[in-house]
């Protein structure tokens, strides 16, 4: 019988809460402190208002377990010792509470249950000054404020781009999550329904809350996919749809997918094949998600091979290398080709040199790419070029010697159609990359 989920990540979370510990250990020598103290967060209050935003737990609690919706709670870990969980499970009749703590990782902690928050601090270390305490400053319980040491919290982000095959299954289940989402929107966009309608089969695909994604979703028809972040959802489907963008994700127990997918008309040919280029090229730079490989001279390469593609369709009149030199490239691509994701969907240390807290410097022109590390086995990251038709950049680059060099005719036919953008979720192995979104498309 093949093993379910819930075997796999039973047989895969020692290993896991072992590297998470040793970690945690380095860290606290680093940091000079003897115990580490995580705190699970609490609710923040709107203004002036008493009602709470969504709880989001503190991704260093995460790490250790998958406990997503536990606030007032906290981790207490000493090197040498069995880690141990406070729990908070309110007296409350207004509220859902809390259940108890149960399935394959709860044999790894010593448990202590309270009803209040304020109960806390009797089981948290006697010394405060001796911990390095993590979380937000609401979480604070008498003397036990966070204080987020830095040279700790460098390390841990440092190392947290190494997934554990623990994380991967993780990430594997949220990717097949994200994946029925994509499918109902795709057949919903193809029904002729409208953005809101579209995220809403988003939603009861993937079982999951507005609260439970891990980001916003994209849903955007038509020009709108011109807007990088769009997240209006029109209430009204359009007279005749062209093309649907959508880049939404799933999530479990804490850990992300990222997905995104272009959709053309059927009689939008034209876009379809600047699509297929897109995806060619996309598919490309997730072969290069290798050990030793450095993102940003693959983010680099995809200007390149992404102004290829607009010479071979005939939006530009000079070659590959021009346009990226001229400028033309950061016009129609001008976000970075991706990011680190896990308990967060742009992971920590994006930019980080070393354990230490130094820094990679993005590339000259290119200031929003989100990862200057090098590729080593245990990352995970999205690849996501694109290609967009963007009113206000258009505009500039018209006003540019470079202009000279632009089909315009052609690029203002394509404003309609907003944008292409294509993302999957990639591990960098010893070998070969693992793509999950792909695994994912072809599993759902």
């Amino acid at each position: 019988m093949t093993a379910s989920p819930q075997d796999n990540l039973s047989a895969l979370y020692p290993a896991h809460l072992a590297e998470i510990g040793k970690r945690s250990a380095d860290a606290l020598a680093a940091a000079g402190r003897d115990t580490l103290v995580i705190a699970a967060g609490m609710p923040h209050g709107w203004f002036l208002d008493d009602q709470d935003y969504p709880f989001k737990a503190n991704p260093h609690f995460l790490a250790w377990l998958p406990l997503t919706d536990a606030p007032g709670s906290w981790i207490v870990y000493t090197p040498g010792a069995k880690p141990r969980l406070i729990f908070l499970q309110p007296r409350d009749y207004w509220h859902v509470v809390p259940a108890a703590p149960a399935g394959y990782w709860t044999d790894h902690f010593e448990i202590v249950t309270i009803r209040t928050a304020d109960e806390a601090r009797a089981h948290l270390p006697k010394h405060a000054s001796r911990c390095a305490i993590v979380g937000e400053p609401n979480a604070a319980v008498g003397d036990i404020v966070p204080d987020n040491p830095a040279p700790l919290l460098n390390l841990l982000h440092y190392r947290r781009a190494f997934k554990t095959p623990y994380e991967i299954t993780m990430m594997r289940v949220a990717s097949k999550l994200g994946v029925h989402g994509h499918r109902a929107a795709a057949k919903a966009f193809r029904e002729g329904a409208s953005e809101f309608d579209i995220h809403c089969r988003y939603l009861e695909a993937t079982r999951l809350t507005e609260s439970q994604l891990p980001y916003g979703n994209i849903i955007a028809l038509d020009s709108h996919g011109a807007v990088l972040h769009y997240m209006h959802f029109d209430r009204n489907p359009p007279t005749h749809a062209h093309s649907f963008l959508i880049d939404a994700g799933g999530q479990f127990h804490g850990y992300a997918s990222d997905i995104t997918r272009t959709y053309a008309a059927s009689d939008s040919g034209e876009f379809q094949a600047l699509i297929d280029a897109v995806e060619a090229a996309q598919q490309g730079f997730c072969a290069k998600v290798r050990a030793g490989q450095s993102y940003p001279e693959l983010h680099v390469h995809a200007h390149h091979v992404l102004m290829q593609a607009m010479r071979d369709q005939d939006f530009i009149t000079c070659s590959a290398e021009a346009g990226v030199a001229n400028g033309i490239s950061s016009t129609f691509f001008p976000h970075g080709l991706g990011h680190l994701i896990g308990l967060q969907v742009h992971d920590v240390a994006g930019f980080a040199r070393d354990e230490q807290g130094n820094t990679i410097p993005k590339p000259d022109g290119h200031p929003y790419l989100r990862l200057t590390r090098t590729l080593q086995p245990g990352m995970v990251t999205t690849i996501e070029p694109g290609l967009y038709f963007i009113d206000m950049l258009l505009a500039e680059l018209k006003s540019k010697p470079a202009a000279k060099d632009v089909a315009w005719g052609k690029v203002d036919a394509f404003r309609k159609y907003g944008g292409i953008r294509i993302e999957d979720d990639v591990v960098c192995t010893e070998g070969d990359p693992v793509n999950l979104t792909r695994e994912a498309f072809a599993a759902t």
